[in-house]
């Protein structure tokens, strides 16, 4: 007797799913999902390509700076103090009435203080004093974790 009741209640859910509403429901019901679909590809694609956008328009903003830079260096070099300036230091040249004294580099160089290391110097030296295993395993660490080396 249960299995009859089991059979008739699945002969019920066969048939309604055989019934044509249900069955341009479930149609109408796929496409709401393609098209879901699709828009969320299209929302991701526009995300994307606008991070592209706005590292673009920042990459070409120090370009500008940079070029800036360089168009105020070169009035600098062709300005009266460079040349100057570059005389007295390449062709020991001074001006009437300046003494010019020359130092050996040897001494100059003797009665300089050292300069205390910079992070970067600090953690190149860390760096040269790792065995090759250790960077090996920091190195497949940092591609598996999508981490990058800083500048």
């Amino acid at each position: 007797m249960l299995s009859k009741i089991k059979i008739t209640d699945w002969q019920k859910t066969i048939k309604q799913f055989s019934d044509i509403r249900i069955i341009g429901l479930l149609a109408f019901g796929f496409v709401v999902l393609l098209v879901a679909w699709s828009s969320l590809k299209t929302l991701q694609l526009n995300y994307e390509l606008e991070k592209e956008k706005a590292s673009l328009e920042q990459k070409n903003r120090i370009k500008k700076l940079e070029n800036e830079n360089l168009r105020l260096q070169n009035v600098y070099f062709e300005s009266d103090e460079y040349l100057q300036l570059s005389a007295r230091r390449q062709l020991n040249k001074a001006k009437p009435g300046e003494k010019l004294y020359l130092i050996p580099k040897s001494v100059a160089m003797s009665h300089t203080v050292q300069l205390p290391k910079t992070k970067q110097e600090i953690r190149q030296e860390k760096e040269r004093s790792k065995s090759r295993f250790s960077k090996n395993l920091e190195a497949w660490r940092d591609f598996f974790l999508h981490r990058t080396k800083e500048p």
